[in-house]
């Protein structure tokens, strides 16, 4: 399946069941990137929204750009309430911008998508002189406690690609380097934590574009592993799944 058509049949559960990201992100490019609230941003893979928020609340000028039809309607939805936000239709590669015009790009679960010498070189045709890149992932914990090993058992089990997916989600060092043009990147954690009620657990499962729809033989069995890890996890109805987000940001050169 194309990168950029995954989850136009998982939109509704992504909307209901993804987690945003930490507000350290934002004092964080405040501090090393000189975000302000004059800054021009543009989240690219914006998918519905959930990064773009963080920087529309801030108050800077955000653009989303994201390919996919349904999740660009999303977006567009959730943060309807931003004057400050604008949702454009267009990829890492192919950026509806002119040149110099952008301060700080970033990605959000996106960057292992990307074709990385088209976006490279997009990136830095947008960008102004000395503009940052800012790619951010919530890299969900596998271990640690009997929920962790569950939920990933499941995706191992079920998964149609996980695996393939996982490895492609794991980019190296040399990529950054390459991305970043050998100029100096850095690399910071932050603890994020995404607490789930039955329904949203159903939903946080069913928006990983690997995992079976219904109509596919194993959703059934599926789903009844999904039921069993809940009734076996969940504390006071509610699961906690723990996360590592993590940004690699620099300028690109």
């Amino acid at each position: 399946m194309q990168p950029t058509a995954r989850f136009t049949d998982r939109v509704a559960h992504y909307v209901k069941a993804r987690p945003g990201y930490p507000p350290e992100l934002v004092s964080l490019l405040e501090r090393q990137c000189g975000l302000t609230r004059g800054s021009t941003l543009v989240d690219v893979g914006c998918g519905t929204g959930l990064l773009a928020k963080l920087f529309c609340d801030f108050g800077c000028r955000v653009i989303g750009v994201e390919p996919n039809v349904a999740m660009r309607e999303a977006g567009r939805e959730y943060l309807a309430a931003c004057p400050n936000f604008t949702m454009a239709e267009g990829t890492a590669e192919t950026i509806p911008l002119s040149g110099a015009s952008v301060d700080i790009i970033t990605a959000g679960q996106a960057f292992h998508w990307f074709q990385r010498d088209e976006a490279r070189r997009e990136f830095l045709r947008v960008l102004r002189p000395g503009g940052w890149a800012a790619l951010v992932w919530n890299d969900r914990e596998f271990s640690g406690s009997q929920f962790a090993e569950d939920y990933e058992a499941l995706l191992v089990k079920f998964g149609t690609d996980y695996a393939e997916v996982h490895q492609r989600g794991t980019a190296t060092l040399a990529a950054f380097q390459e991305f970043f043009g050998n100029s100096s990147f850095a690399r910071e954690s932050f603890p994020h934590v995404q607490r789930l009620d039955h329904e949203t657990f159903v939903a946080r499962v069913l928006s990983a574009s690997y995992m079976p729809v219904p109509g596919h033989e194993n959703h059934p069995a599926m789903l009844e592993e999904v039921e069993r890890i809940f009734r076996d996890d969940a504390r006071d109805g509610i699961v906690t799944m723990r996360y590592q987000t993590t940004i690699y940001y620099g300028q690109m050169s």
